[in-house]
């Protein structure tokens, strides 16, 4: 398997590094990190919930007349949004750290 390009495609690293652009690969700030794994497990939470359909195919409990298995559905619309909004603070507040770090690296953007 190989690896990818340190560089933007079609371009050499020569070019990118002329141009200013940053190496898509670095070692000092590391992909993977805690609070992007809770970003991720934020926007896997409902898939996961409605996929389960075992879970919620049935009636009861209603809710003011109307069948568990739709409530249950709406339900998950709102608390989906909630976990998205999360991610989104989350990988947002990453980005930022990160810029503000090669910022004061004295790197430039």
């Amino acid at each position: 398997m190989s690896e990818p390009p340190e560089h933007p495609p079609g371009r050499t690293a020569a070019q990118a590094s002329a141009d200013g652009h940053k190496p898509l690969l670095t070692v000092g700030n590391p992909v993977l990190t805690v609070p992007l794994i809770v970003a991720g497990a934020c926007l896997a939470i409902p898939f996961v919930a409605m996929l389960w359909v075992d879970s919620y195919a049935r009636l009861t409990p209603a809710l003011i007349g109307i069948p568990f298995f739709y409530w249950y559905q709406m339900l998950w619309v709102l608390v989906s949004t909630l976990l998205t909004v999360v991610a989104y603070v989350i990988v947002r507040r990453r980005e930022e750290t990160v810029r503000r770090e090669r910022h004061a690296g004295g790197e430039e953007e």
